[in-house]
């Protein structure tokens, strides 16, 4: 039987919490995708501007590391070659999954209508012993799944967004990072390069520290299930079958 050809999405939407919050998880397979022809859209929903413990900065450094992080991440994204990134400036390390930040993820969704959304996993809370999920990721990662199920292809909840032109969308899948039993690999290794160049430019989170070795041993552990040099792992959701193309 011949084997299934791995998905690419027409269209797709990325939405994390935090600029850089994407390179270092999935930039390996958006670069893929949009080297095949997929449109992305980058939400991210905080500007980053709580991402500094300089001694010597305090609340007014605040808007100016967000200017700097939203540049930052609009260079990373012309490297991994999405189009259009939308930053929504709600506060960092404030985040919460609110019916209001769901309202307006479900609006962006049916706006742009994407076959696929990219988020994290909204139930990680420990990564091994010597990390604790930041409680932006897990707030963005659980409004922006449920903005697309139910509230982008519901027409009833949120009806005020009809009256504004926006019709429900159907989201065909979800792909999930960071869950503990993923069921989907994607191979970066051709777009492995692309993923740090464009992680590099998050110069501000940086420093002088270079993420090469760090990102080559997680995409290599998360490849070595499937014999994959280096990829990316995903739960992924599926809410529209699809003929698989063979």
């Amino acid at each position: 039987m011949p084997e299934e050809k791995e998905y690419i999405p027409q269209s797709a939407m990325s939405i994390h919490a935090h600029p850089d919050d994407q390179d270092f998880t999935v930039s390996g397979t958006l670069a893929k995708w949009a080297r095949a022809g997929c449109e992305i859209i980058s939400v991210v929903i905080t500007s980053g501007d709580s991402g500094s413990n300089d001694p010597t900065r305090g609340a007014e450094y605040k808007p100016v590391l967000a200017r700097l992080r939203e540049q930052e991440q609009t260079a990373a994204n012309a490297i991994v070659g999405i189009k259009q990134t939308l930053f929504l400036r709600h506060p960092d390390g404030e985040l919460e999954p609110t019916v209001s930040l769901r309202k307006e993820l479900t609006r962006i969704i049916r706006q742009f209508k994407p076959d696929v959304v990219v988020i994290g996993d909204p139930q990680g809370v420990f990564y091994g012993n010597g990390y604790i999920n930041h409680p932006d990721h897990r707030a963005a990662a659980q409004a922006a799944l449920y903005a697309v199920f139910p509230s982008a292809e519901t027409r009833l909840i949120f009806t005020d967004l009809l009256a504004q032109g926006h019709e429900p969308h159907k989201v065909k899948r979800v792909y999930v990072h960071g869950s503990e039993k993923p069921d989907t690999w994607v191979d970066i290794t051709g777009t492995i390069v692309i993923k740090l160049e464009a992680l590099r430019k998050h110069a501000s989170q940086l420093g002088d520290w270079d993420p090469e070795k760090m990102l080559r041993e997680w995409a290599e552990e998360e490849g070595r299930e499937k014999g994959i040099q280096y990829a990316e792992a995903y739960k992924v959701m599926v809410n529209v079958e699809e003929q698989p193309e063979i």
